[in-house]
């Protein structure tokens, strides 16, 4: 599957750390940055990987910053994206099988490398279930 990955400065490591497993899970992963520790700004990553969800280059995405919520504020500014925080597996799996959630947001001052690692393996792997929740799901957008 197609991914698109980015974080800002407080998700660089572990950016590079859920890329490395996702590329050792079979995944082909398209990284929009940042490229280092330095400071930055949280838009200019999550828009780019917002983007390639949203014109379909990748199927699902991944943020990271240290809260989750700029990421996922930015993402949510796309059509058709639909940006989860996560902060346990459970969430995760409900984020995609109740929401269809394509981008997850991960907050790396407040999960450990490995429960981020459980997150996004069962938010990949998680199918949307679709029955009344796709009827939710399609109440979602503001087109």
């Amino acid at each position: 599957m197609k991914i698109a990955i980015g974080s800002d400065h407080a998700g660089y490591d572990y950016k590079e750390f859920l890329k490395k497993k996702l590329e050792s899970w079979g995944h082909k992963v398209t990284d929009f940055g940042t490229d280092g520790p330095n400071s930055v700004d949280y838009p200019d990553f999550a828009h780019p990987v917002a983007t390639a969800v949203e014109t379909k280059q990748t199927k699902l995405g991944v943020l990271i910053c240290g809260s989750a919520n700029g990421v996922s504020m930015t993402a949510n500014k796309h059509q058709n994206v639909r940006a989860a925080i996560t902060w346990t597996t459970e969430i995760s799996k409900l984020a995609r099988t109740h929401n269809n959630a394509n981008v997850i947001c991960i907050p790396a001052r407040f999960v450990t490398k490995r429960l981020a690692a459980n997150m996004l393996k069962a938010f990949v792997e998680t199918p949307f279930e679709g029955g009344r929740h796709k009827r939710r799901v399609g109440k979602i957008a503001c087109s």
